[in-house]
């Protein structure tokens, strides 16, 4: 017993003495010593990192629609080389069935080398370009060459970073972005998030660049509008399909649908706040 409490002594002093920080600054990484320990991000934004854990195999793996909804108030992380992560949280989606689906990449269930990935494990991503310069990226689902195109973030962390990348993908000398104008529509998203075709075919699930995890306060089905999809041009009936879903009320997206907007604000939907 004397020799415990000796060493017990010991480390007391040994503790004492330390040049560690103490543990409630290890805990607040942003804090600075003897300066202002308030945290660099919304109060939000802390919440969702509090409690974020990494989105896995079961979530992504249900029917496309239902996938394309249950995205919505998601977060979408991006590990840039230089170790900077972009938080951005999905408030825009289109869902693409594949088979019957004459806007999907997969109609008819075509597999090609371009459009392998919507072929793949739910959780796949599925990058393509278009005009031959801007990215989209896709995720895939259940169903056979069904994939989730997201079309817009709001950024939560790393704004500086993405209007960098947004910076490089444009010609000319150009205006500073405002926060909504970063991420809200498709190929902003992937500019912003520095996502191209060297991300086709990667699982969220494994890859260390690119993640999903999830939101603190999911929107319930009041706050989602379901609209016709964006750009789908002459494909008869399936233009006209609602199948894109966004979070009502939010500025970050791409397009409001009015109309729609005032359906539901007909029958006693309450907007989100």
């Amino acid at each position: 017993m004397p020799r415990k409490r000796k060493l017990l002594a010991q480390l007391s002093a040994l503790q004492s003495n330390s040049s560690f920080p103490p543990f409630d600054a290890l805990e607040n990484p942003n804090a600075t010593p003897g300066g202002d320990s308030s945290p660099k991000s919304s109060k939000y934004f802390a919440i969702e990192k509090k409690n974020s854990s990494q989105l896995e195999a079961d979530f992504f793996n249900q029917p496309c629609v239902s996938l394309a909804k249950a995205f919505l108030g998601q977060i979408l992380v991006r590990k840039l080389p230089d170790g900077r992560e972009l938080w951005g949280r999905i408030v825009e989606t289109e869902a693409y069935l594949g088979g019957e689906d004459e806007a999907s990449h997969s109609k008819g269930g075509k597999q090609t080398q371009r459009n392998a990935a919507m072929f793949m494990k739910p959780g796949t991503l599925y990058v393509y370009q278009i005009y031959g310069i801007y990215f989209c990226v896709n995720v895939s689902s259940q169903g056979e060459g069904a994939a989730v195109l997201l079309r817009s973030l709001e950024p939560l962390q790393g704004l500086d970073a993405m209007r960098e990348l947004r910076g490089t993908s444009r010609k000319g000398p150009t205006k500073v972005l405002k926060d909504w104008q970063l991420c809200n529509g498709p190929s902003k998203l992937c500019q912003a998030f520095g996502i191209d075709k060297a991300f086709d075919q990667r699982d969220l699930t494994q890859d260390a660049a690119i993640w999903m995890v999830p939101g603190h306060d999911p929107p319930g089905e009041e706050d989602v509008v379901t609209t016709t999809r964006i750009g789908i041009g002459n494909r008869g009936e399936w233009a006209q399909k609602p199948l894109r879903f966004y979070l009502r009320g939010n500025r970050f997206v791409s397009v409001i649908d009015k109309k729609t907007e005032r359906e539901m604000a007909a029958v006693g939907q309450v907007p989100c706040s």
